[in-house]
């Protein structure tokens, strides 16, 4: 609906109630998930058995809170470990694509691209496979020929930052490249007029230019590593992340420890989200 444009009473009324819902169906489920978390029953799901904090702070079993559960917390650990990995060499290398793509001309550069973007269509389940079957190919070829064991390449944590880093970067390279597609070069003459090096000029006037969209595609980065679960699936090993943790409770049948956890993921991902707000709001007063 275009403000600008006077539209009739009924039509407006329609347009709010459709938006209201439209965000009741997004918000009432995680509502529903919070609430839960304080709820002193053994199951999360009604009826309402009374207000706890032992799905949070309850030292022992059956009430075993979250921050005594150490299972849970070692697997929040590692999808942390997991997760800042990809994140770092998502940004780095995501960084360098969106210069090379936007700044250089070389052959078949089209075809790059359109390569760069192809783990955006594959399912996650299906690159998690191939990811597997390669690696694991070289790692029985190593193993038959020449008597080197070599885990890294069998289902483990690595494989877990090499199959998020391979769709990641994708998305790190189109948020830093869209930036970077509105950066003014005279800037960088201007730079290059006063004796800097290219290196330097780029160190001290393009990237911080790029601080924006680096923070925000770290934060994205972070967020997406920190919550993917099919491709981690296929690639994971003994150390289990957090999405796997959490599906193993449930098919197991969970206590509302779950929703605490949830409730604590709910309120990370909006503190990041408010950080990136205030990074680009303090770089458009600047």
């Amino acid at each position: 609906m275009i403000p600008s444009i006077p539209q009739p009473k009924s039509f407006r009324v329609l347009y709010g109630a459709y938006v209201g819902l439209f965000f009741v169906f997004l918000l009432l489920p995680l509502v529903v998930v919070a609430v839960f978390a304080f709820n002193d029953a053994m199951f999360p799901s009604l009826p309402w058995k009374g207000f706890t904090l032992d799905w949070f702070f309850h030292p022992s079993a059956p009430h075993l809170g979250l921050f005594f559960d150490n299972r849970l917390l070692r697997s929040i650990g590692t999808s942390f470990y997991i997760a800042l990995w990809v994140t770092f060499l998502t940004v780095t290398v995501g960084t360098t694509n969106a210069f090379l793509f936007e700044r250089e001309n070389f052959p078949f550069k089209n075809l790059f691209y359109m390569l760069m973007l192809t783990p955006l269509v594959i399912p996650g389940v299906i690159l998690g496979i191939s990811i597997l079957i390669f690696s694991s190919t070289i790692a029985n070829w190593f193993d038959t020929t020449m008597g080197w064991d070599l885990e890294f390449l069998r289902p483990s944590t690595f494989l877990v930052i090499l199959g998020q880093f391979s769709f990641i970067t994708t998305i790190t390279t189109l948020v830093i490249s869209a930036r970077l597609r509105k950066f003014d070069l005279s800037l960088e003459e201007a730079a290059l007029n006063l004796g800097a090096s290219k290196l330097s000029a780029i160190r001290t006037v393009t990237i911080p230019y790029l601080k924006p969209a680096i923070v925000g595609a770290a934060i994205v980065a972070f967020l997406m590593s920190f919550e993917n679960f099919n491709t981690t699936l296929m690639l994971v090993g003994s150390d289990q992340p957090l999405t796997i943790a959490m599906y193993g409770r449930l098919r197991e049948g969970s206590t509302p420890v779950l929703n605490a956890l949830s409730l604590m993921l709910m309120l990370g991902s909006g503190a990041l989200a408010i950080l990136s707000v205030f990074v680009q709001r303090g770089e458009k007063n600047d």
